[in-house]
């Protein structure tokens, strides 16, 4: 069974006369940031059948970023028991590429995943520049994130998340 896809236009119109229910399971940083106007923050990571025993009979619409996230998580969305259940074909990228409000917070952080590929990314770049322009010695810099990388997608353990969920313009994300 899969989840059927909803248009964003389709879902503002349910949206606004209350015919459906809209849960972003993206993580609390990410939603912090920017969300749809009205939906409700249900992160994967903590997905809990009972948070929705009142919306079983209800048409409920699963949005993520791109919709990539909730199209992988289909049997885990399902398995919680809803009768009408879709995914918002495109996600958030969708819905405001249609034109369609969200709400946006500038001031807080950018979500942690993006922070990581951001520290990790200019790590490599600066091994490798130092590397060719100062010393060889320098490639060991991008030869250790890489492996912290390779670590941290095998054992689900990221120690740069870590340390950047601590870093202060993070505070607010770390409670």
């Amino acid at each position: 069974m899969s989840l059927k896809p909803i248009t964003p236009q389709e879902l503002k119109r349910r949206l606004d006369d209350g015919s459906a229910i809209l849960i972003d399971i993206r993580e609390g940083d990410e939603f912090a940031r920017e969300h749809i106007i009205g939906s409700r923050l249900a992160p994967l990571s903590g997905f809990d059948r009972h948070d929705f025993d009142r919306e079983h009979d209800k048409t409920v619409v699963f949005t993520c970023r791109s919709g990539n996230r909730t199209a992988a998580n289909t049997a885990r969305i399902i398995a919680g028991g809803f009768s009408n259940a879709y995914v918002l074909a495109g996600g958030l990228d969708a819905w405001k590429a249609a034109g369609l409000p969200v709400h946006l917070d500038r001031s807080a952080p950018i979500d942690l995943q993006r922070q990581v590929q951001i520290g990790a990314g200019a790590l490599v770049f600066g091994g490798v520049a130092l590397g060719f322009l100062v010393s060889p010695w320098f490639f060991i810099l991008s030869g250790a994130v890489g492996f912290g990388l390779l670590q941290a997608g095998i054992t689900g353990f990221c120690g740069m998340a870590r340390l950047l969920r601590v870093m202060p313009w993070n505070k607010s994300q770390a409670a």
